[in-house]
């Protein structure tokens, strides 16, 4: 396919393959400490100061990837971009809220009396659940084209409920990898909850997509490409059955393997996400506007696509950097 494009018709395509990566990491690394925050809610108190420090370190940084995948979006698709966000403005509004909160709540609650942490740990839980729910509703409404009928509400809130399992899910096995003793073996009980629950919702995205659009269904269920695009699904269940097979004999002696649920957990939505992305290029707004439609000017984004050279292996290299640096476990908010 490369062979036959002019770079003036490549550029859209790597901008969108940009823009989905930003979205893709946004969702995995800010997805765990969003599950961090909504677990609190059933964790003693000082386990709770135990899973802030977890994501001390990161928890901010993840959020650069969301920034990075919305500019991609203005800069580089100002047409979708006008579309989205006009149709997602109560959402995204709603998100942006809980954001607020979740940081205001996590410098807060360090410095406040002990008296008044309760206060700020609950405002962190509600800011969790609340950015979860609005990310998931937004995706339940991009689904289905922004039509904000009743079904598709009521779909857009399921989709938010099961995103927001989602992120405990791969929250629990975060904690699985950096905490230890009673916390741990409680992320192990949640991990065996939320995992079905995130299954649950890959398997709604999954029916849901392909009936909401029959260019969909046809890249899907023809011939040859539902040979070719099995292996998607069968390696999710795959990992859903494997990842629950292994919790039930976690944590194990010498907490041996106590980074696979987590790596377990990516991959299971790297896979929910190559799946949703396929379904949908190359329309950036569902059967309403490609790429290249969305597209600004070939020179425009010659000249954008330097800076996102230069800036993205800096954001990666200061990502793994900072993974390497406070890798291990952790004890009464310090790392060792």
């Amino acid at each position: 396919m490369w062979a036959y494009m002019t770079s003036a018709d490549a550029l859209p395509v790597i901008f969108a393959g940009l823009m989905g990566l930003s979205i893709l990491l946004y969702v995995v690394l800010d997805g765990y400490d969003l599950g961090v925050g909504i677990l609190m809610y059933a964790a003693e108190p000082d386990e709770k100061d135990q899973m802030i420090s977890s994501i001390g370190p990161f928890w901010d940084a993840n959020e650069t990837w969301l920034v990075l995948g919305i500019g991609l979006l203005l800069v580089a698709f100002p047409i979708a971009h006008g579309i989205i966000l006009t149709a997602l403005y109560i959402p995204v509004a709603v998100m942006l809220l809980g954001l607020i909160v979740r940081g205001v709540a996590f410098d807060f609650r360090a410095k406040v009396r002990d008296e008044h942490k309760r206060l700020w740990d609950n405002a962190f839980i509600f800011g969790s659940v609340l950015t979860s729910l609005a990310q998931g509703f937004m995706l339940g409404l991009y689904i289905v084209g922004f039509e904000y009928s009743l079904i598709n509400i009521v779909f857009g809130l399921l989709c938010g409920v099961c995103l927001m399992a989602g992120f405990a899910f791969i929250g629990a096995c975060w904690l699985i990898m950096k905490t230890e003793h009673e916390l741990q073996h409680k992320a192990v009980r949640w991990a065996r909850i939320f995992v079905w629950l995130t299954a649950l919702g890959l398997a709604l995205v999954s029916l849901a997509t392909p009936i909401v659009s029959e260019r969909i269904f046809e890249k899907w269920f023809s011939l040859p490409n539902i040979l070719f695009l099995a292996p998607i699904p069968l390696l999710a269940g795959g990992l859903i059955v494997g990842l629950e097979l292994l919790l039930r004999r976690m944590p194990m002696p010498g907490d041996r393997y106590y980074w696979l649920p987590f790596l377990a957990a990516a991959g299971i939505f790297i896979l929910g996400f190559a799946g949703l992305a396929y379904s949908f290029y190359p329309y950036v707004v569902l059967d309403r506007l490609t790429v290249w439609q969305a597209a600004s000017a070939p020179a425009s984004l010659s000249f954008i696509l330097v800076g996102v050279v230069i800036v993205l292996p800096c954001i990666l290299a200061y990502t793994a950097y900072s993974y390497v640096v406070f890798w291990g476990k952790v004890r009464e908010l310090t790392y060792h």
